[in-house]
């Protein structure tokens, strides 16, 4: 890990982001393993909401897929990552908040959370699967992530 990735490690501790990541993986049943730079996968994530492919709690990314295919995506996981970075600098949990209302402001403007929304632009759209690569189409709403 890199003195940033620790820090950010560190931050998501006291922030009270990360404990929250890992009380949501253990209510949902969803098992943990130590992942790249300091984050945490959790699987089989089962719970209806939020609905994506996977979402990040301060270092904790929990995916629907299972063990085998969960966190093996480096696209995907790196735009989890840089939501974990985000959950850094907004301090923890107020990232919550200001995420909801980002992805208001986004389906105001577009229909969609994540196409106007400020943290997932930062964290990549086409990477959090927003926007398709070219040839391949997506309709509103098909976001495979979000926070």
């Amino acid at each position: 890990m890199t003195p940033v990735q620790r820090l950010r490690q560190i931050a998501n501790v006291v922030n009270l982001s990360t404990p929250l990541g890992l009380v949501i993986a253990v209510a949902s049943k969803s098992p943990r393993r130590p992942g790249p730079r300091g984050l945490i996968i959790a699987s089989d994530y089962g719970w209806k909401l939020p609905k994506a492919g996977a979402f990040t709690m301060g270092n904790v990314v929990l995916y629907r897929a299972g063990r085998d295919v969960a966190g093996r995506n480096e696209v995907l996981l790196g735009h989890e990552e840089r939501h974990s970075t985000q959950y850094a600098y907004c301090l923890g949990l107020p990232f919550l908040v200001f995420y909801g209302a980002a992805a208001c402001w986004s389906v105001l403007r577009t229909g969609n959370p994540g196409l106007a929304n400020i943290f997932e632009r930062q964290a990549g759209l086409e990477a959090g699967g927003y926007i398709s690569p070219p040839g391949q189409h997506r309709h509103a709403g098909e976001g495979i992530e979000a926070a």
